[in-house]
């Protein structure tokens, strides 16, 4: 049988998702390693193969591994931390100062302590070398290669560790910046490079610059880490294929990674949006809106038909301009702490306990109240089985945090302490939900909602409450939800080019000249990756405008339509993504469509996981009862004894009413009074509003049951 690994490397813990052909996928998380996150990724992997029946040694089980599909963090905390490398920047003279200056609007207008971002690039190694292109990429004076070799030399006397080269206009003529970074290759040979026409090849200088920078400022940690991973990979007996998630939803070799760092930077979350389609579509749905919640952050998105992709974005407010997951985060996880602002007023996080020393219920350390220990003094945890009774949570010390941090100088008990620090972390995860479904078009009260992460479906329902969410699904793999979307994951190469020309009057031969050979360009890849042409697919999109607007809208284009040069049904198109996403469009004043890039994504068709069904084994729960416990009910803002099921137990068809606590051995479910549950045809646990047992109608097999 086939054995595949997904690895998600959080901030608080490292999840694994085992699967074989025919089998129910197996979950394990340890203790994220934060120095060297490659250590936990093997100490995680001992632990799979001890649990084998019969247990297996690591060096006998890792040859044993088809597969590991991976998703880090690391170039996410470098970025936010600002740990990235040293790094040097080549651009033309005169414009050197556009990393610091950006687009020259401040993101709050009317907080005047708002600071500028700092530079990637100090100023001092940002280089300006005469040599100039026009916009049709003619050179109206040479490239001195002299103050190229100046700007190298200064570079070596500074130590820099990373370089990026990025002309003006260089996307119409890579002529220049292929010139200097032969130059940089012979006398920095050591040095991590990042070419602006190899990376992001398309129109806005901004934008390119300062994905070029990330890049760099990344790549160097990456590299390193990646060496780290695939040596202690090799030295316990790997041999099978190892690929990295990005940040598109697709997975790459590790080679490509290291070459495009910058594609890495959502690579943890991105397997999420995938799997949460996969559990909706059981419900006859082909919408969701996923979350995770795990010790550090929250990340929220859509997916429709398939995962909300855009072609910019920001991290730590640095912006990149490669095509990405619609994926908003926020610093609201387990390990978020509690404290109070100048004003008196509860906040929690972005400041974060992390894995070491972890909120103070870890036993590790930590002094301060983190939203962990909220959900201990509230019931919502089992003091003695969280991890599946592997690690044992102090109680009297999440107690005593809370009462010293929030109780105490708010003049409250430590239960309403603690409540209020469970409503203050919902009410700031539903915010983040509203930046993905209402600034997006989205009503979120037609979407499934899918809660994820360990932390996440203890949650779920306030935030639902105060979306009016009526339906959730809550996957058995819902702690380990990203590694789990990882395995089902496609290989993925994006290319664009900019191609500016009114619809209208576009030069079909030449658009299609550069589809054809971006897409030659990923089969190339496709090649090397072995995916046979069956299993290859080439989506195109256009960034469209209307005449003398600043922002273009993204859509898919069937070649099809390309081919027959048929402007009329492209325009319609570009009208109706322009309407879904602004509320209008000018189809009727007949306001000129331009082209201002070509999109190609080049994908490769990857085994996934068999889905499971499991048989219907009725409406009766009773034999997966555990215990009753005292939880805080948000609904009545009082302590209940409610009950609490082994979610292990629990299946297909089984129904509770809310309030209660289903636990598993990864996460805990707290269903709210509002809600009610029913166990799904995937083994999902299907909560939804009391009165609504329409919504799970096609989830089980007795639909007349299911409305009674």
């Amino acid at each position: 049988m086939t054995l595949k690994i997904g690895i998600d490397v959080g901030g608080t813990f490292t999840d694994f998702v085992v699967t074989r052909d025919g089998a129910e996928p197996a979950i394990f998380k340890t203790l994220s390693t934060p120095s060297d996150p490659s250590i936990a990724v093997v100490n995680g992997l001992r632990d799979i193969a001890a649990s084998m029946n019969p247990p297996m040694t690591l060096e006998a089980f890792a040859p044993t591994i088809a597969t590991i599909v991976h998703g880090t963090t690391v170039t996410t905390n470098a970025t936010l931390t600002g740990t990235g490398a040293k790094s040097g920047l080549l651009t033309t003279e005169g414009v050197r100062d556009a990393l610091e200056m950006r687009r020259g609007v401040r993101e709050e207008q009317y907080n005047n302590r708002y600071t500028n971002v700092k530079p990637l690039v100090p100023r001092y190694l940002r280089a300006g070398i005469p040599g100039r292109l026009d916009r049709d990429g003619v050179e109206t004076a040479p490239l001195d290669l002299d103050a190229v070799k100046e700007a190298i030399a200064l570079f070596r006397d500074e130590g820099v560790q990373a370089v990026s080269i990025c002309f003006m206009n260089s996307f119409a003529n890579p002529a220049h910046e292929q010139a200097a970074a032969k130059l940089v290759r012979r006398e920095l040979p050591d040095a991590y490079l990042s070419v602006s026409t190899d990376l992001l090849p398309s129109i806005r200088f901004y934008e390119r610059v300062s994905t070029t920078a990330l890049n760099s400022y990344v790549g160097p940690k990456l590299n390193h880490y990646l060496d780290q991973l695939v040596g202690r990979l090799k030295g316990i007996g790997f041999d099978g294929l190892l690929l990295i998630m990005q940040s598109n939803g697709g997975v790459i070799s590790p080679q490509l990674a290291r070459e495009n760092a910058a594609l890495t930077l959502l690579s943890g979350p991105a397997g999420g949006p995938g799997a949460g389609l996969h559990y909706v579509r059981v419900h006859g749905q082909n919408k969701c809106i996923i979350t995770d919640m795990g010790g550090t952050s929250f990340e929220a998105s859509v997916a429709v038909d398939a995962p909300m992709i855009k072609n910019d974005g920001e991290i730590a407010r640095h912006k990149i301009a490669l095509p990405m997951l619609d994926i908003h985060t926020i610093g609201a996880g387990g390990g978020s702490i509690g404290w109070l602002d100048e004003g008196g007023l509860l906040r929690m996080g972005p400041q974060s306990a992390g894995a070491d020393p972890g909120p103070a219920c870890y036993g590790k350390g930590g002094r301060l109240p983190a939203t962990t220990d909220a959900n201990v003094v509230l019931g919502y945890l089992d003091p003695d089985f969280f991890a599946g009774g592997r690690m044992k949570l102090d109680v009297e010390a999440a107690r005593a945090a809370i009462l010293e941090h929030v109780a105490t100088p708010m003049g409250l008990s430590i239960e309403d302490a603690a409540a209020g620090m469970y409503r203050v972390a919902c009410n700031n995860m539903a915010q983040g939900v509203r930046e993905v479904t209402i600034k997006r078009g989205f009503d979120p009260r037609e979407f499934p909602f899918i809660p994820a992460g360990g932390a996440g479906p203890i949650h779920s329902c306030l935030i639902c409450e105060e979306l009016e969410i009526p339906l959730q699904i809550v996957p058995r793999e819902s702690s380990v939800l990203c590694a789990f979307g990882m395995l089902m994951s496609e290989l993925k190469h994006d290319f664009v080019r900019t191609f500016v020309s009114r619809l209208d009057a576009i030069d079909w031969a030449k658009l299609g000249a550069i589809i054809d050979a971006m897409a030659a360009e990923g089969a190339r890849l496709l090649d090397e990756e072995r995916i046979p042409e069956a299993r290859r697919r080439f989506d195109v999109k256009l960034d469209c405008r209307y005449v003398k607007q600043y922002h273009e809208v993204s859509f898919v284009v069937p070649r099809e339509l390309v081919e027959a040069g048929d402007a009329a049904a492209i325009a319609r198109a570009f009208h109706a993504e322009h309407n879904r996403l602004y509320g209008y469009s000018l189809e009727q004043e007949n306001t000129p469509v331009e082209v201002i890039n070509v999109r190609v994504q080049a994908i490769g068709i990857t085994d996934k996981p068999v889905a499971r069904h499991e048989e219907w084994a009725g409406d009766d729960a009773s034999h997966a009862l555990k215990c009753k416990r005292a939880v805080y009910i948000p609904e009545t803002k009082k302590f209940r004894e409610v009950p609490v099921y082994d979610g292990h137990r629990m299946r297909h068809g089984n129904r509770i009413d809310g309030p209660a606590m289903i636990e598993q051995e990864t996460t805990a479910i707290f269903v709210s009074a509002s809600y009610d549950c029913v166990v799904d045809a995937l083994g999902s646990f299907a909560l939804y509003q009391k009165g609504r047992a329409d919504l799970v109608a096609s989830c089980i097999k007795d639909k007349k049951e299911a409305v009674a």
